[in-house]
């Protein structure tokens, strides 16, 4: 019995040390390279800094932590690992069909329109939002400002390419999403890639922008953030929506992920959601 008890205390300093590492590990690369990661959710940080350590075969947090502050390399293989870059093209198809039958009606009665797609990752929602409303009649009068806090992943979605063998799924996802066309006039295939026709990124403007850190930059008439902020605190959470809040238009549309809702109390008598389920929300008049 004293035995376990003893090893229950070695258990429970040894997590209190890891606490304490990854603690400084977040604040470091907050003051040296302006990342910001201590409010993103806890477990969801604490297994990716692990996974990272084990790849890297570090012993300790504070052997990484050593690593990513004088190694630039090292930070940006970093940086990947904590941005969460699990994406398809007209991913939850439920969606894009809310999008349609809701958004669309209303959005046709604009001259213009602003759309922000926050945490773009690698570009394949952007691309699917920009498919959608070529096919509704309105990307010639759009813009779509699609932003990460990833230079990687900005530079992978500007030259939209994907794997030609994830052109299945993606037809799949897009005809569930209610697409009228054949899909595969969207892209020209070159050996086992897929490079989406030009049209389609031209009222695309990608750039790095950071939630956590960066501030509104215009007011838009669409904002969309699915499956982000399920990755970050309360706190942060908060913080985004107000960010959104300030830069979402009168009447404007908010996209969120499938397992997210309006998460901070404050705000969910601002919004109303637009079908049971879509996690497509409207600003209330």
């Amino acid at each position: 019995m004293r035995e376990a008890t003893e090893t229950t205390r070695k258990q429970a300093r040894r997590l209190d040390l890891e606490e304490i590492e990854l603690d400084l590990l977040l604040e470091g690369i907050q003051r040296h390279y302006g990342y910001d990661f201590r409010d993103y959710a806890r477990a969801s940080i604490i297994r990716r800094v692990e996974k990272f350590s084990k790849d890297q075969c570090l012993n300790s947090i504070s052997a990484l932590q050593e690593q990513v502050l004088h190694n630039n390399a090292v930070m940006s293989n970093f940086v990947d690992t904590i941005s969460v870059n699990v994406t398809t093209m007209f991913r939850n198809a439920e969606f894009f069909q809310a999008f349609r039958k809701h958004a669309v009606p209303r959005l046709q009665t604009y001259p213009y329109l602003r759309f922000w797609l926050a945490g773009c990752s690698t570009g394949e929602e952007a691309f699917s939002l920009a498919i959608l409303l070529h096919e509704e009649g309105l990307l010639e009068r759009s813009r779509i400002y699609a932003t990460d806090f990833s230079s990687k992943n900005i530079q992978r979605a500007k030259r939209g390419v994907f794997p030609l063998k994830s052109m299945k799924d993606y037809t799949r996802n897009y005809i569930r999403a209610g697409g009228v066309c054949d899909f595969s006039e969207y892209y020209s295939a070159q050996y086992d890639q897929a490079k989406l026709k030009s049209f389609i990124s031209s009222n695309i403007s990608f750039a790095q922008h950071n939630l956590v850190t960066d501030q509104s930059f215009n007011e838009f008439h669409v904002i969309l953030c699915r499956n982000v902020m399920i990755y970050f605190n309360k706190q942060l959470q908060e913080h985004v929506m107000n960010l959104f809040h300030d830069s979402i238009a009168p009447l404007g549309f908010l996209g969120l992920g499938i397992k997210e809702a309006i998460f901070p109390t404050s705000f969910r008598s601002l919004y109303a959601e637009q079908g049971e389920g879509t996690r497509l929300f409207q600003v209330k008049n």
